[in-house]
């Protein structure tokens, strides 16, 4: 019998990376900006079901199902419908909608947060917009909390602005996100911690999330940059004992901080100012 995982009352994100790998290539992918190492053991469906049945979350912090992409997982049907709690989905909506809406049901998807619960990415890059819009619009009108969200990247400012404006004839949700890269020499995002990503001088510090951030072997990281690049894993989600300590821990590689755990950004009720950690004691390695 395994224990409940509690949260910590200021945690803001429930991240479930059921893969890493992805049936798109997009050369700004954020997931590559400090590593990715893909090849990594998964979870099968049961197993995450065990283990995320365990997290006692309140009902406006719902599991974010994601990757890579997480519909390559072989069971996420059965993830979907198994896990007890409220869900959202990051997708690129790469599957069948009319398969997805015969077998999950539009209340998986509900609850009060003012922002859709299925947020499907949208790149220019890799993705014809019109053939993903016909998709959502699908899953719209069947009643999912559905919406596009596409990284403003400057290379593809009229593609977006043509999305946004189909969008907001068709009565779907649109939201850009900012860039969180080097582009042409400049720095694209705001980051509360000014040097802590693409740096080439790494600091020791003292670091704590407000975020559970899963990977597809079920090892439990503090953050991005440790859990794409596999380091320091601080439990796992079938440990029978683990539990969350919310407390700051030491880390030595400030500086190559993946861009969304250090970026200024709205919390799940999109009030402007979060951060995903809190970092102290800022010194020399």
């Amino acid at each position: 019998m395994m224990e409940n995982i509690n949260l910590p009352q200021h945690y803001n994100y429930i991240g479930v990376f059921l893969s890493l790998g992805c049936n798109l290539s997009c050369s700004y992918c954020i997931n590559h900006t400090v590593g990715l190492n893909q090849k990594r053991k998964h979870l099968n469906a049961q197993e995450w079901i065990d283990g995320l049945n365990r997290i006692k979350n309140p009902k406006s912090l719902p599991i974010s199902l994601q990757g890579g992409e997480p519909t390559i997982h072989p069971g996420i049907f059965q993830i979907i419908n198994g896990v007890r709690c409220q869900t959202d989905l990051l997708t690129n909506l790469q599957f069948d909608p009319k398969k997805f809406s015969a077998i999950v049901d539009p209340a998986k998807f509900s609850r009060e947060l003012p922002y859709p619960a299925i947020r499907v990415s949208y790149h220019p890059e890799t993705m014809d917009f019109m053939l993903y819009a016909k998709k959502l619009e699908f899953l719209h009108n069947a009643g999912y909390s559905i919406g596009f969200f596409s990284v403003n990247h400057p290379k593809y400012k009229k593609e977006i602005e043509f999305a946004q404006n189909y969008c907001m004839e068709k009565g779907l949700f649109f939201k850009t996100k900012e860039l969180l890269a080097i582009y042409e020499g400049s720095i694209y995002g705001e980051y509360k911690y000014k040097d802590s990503c693409f740096s080439k001088t790494l600091k020791t510090v003292q670091c704590r999330t407000s975020e559970l951030l899963i990977a597809p072997e079920g090892d439990i990281f503090r953050c991005h940059h440790d859990l794409y690049n596999k380091k320091m894993p601080i439990g796992h989600i079938l440990d029978p004992d683990f539990d969350i300590e919310n407390k700051f821990r030491k880390c030595d590689y400030y500086g190559q901080c993946n861009p969304c755990d250090v970026k200024i950004k709205n919390n799940r009720f999109q009030e402007f100012g979060h951060c995903s950690v809190e970092i102290t004691e800022i010194s020399e390695t």
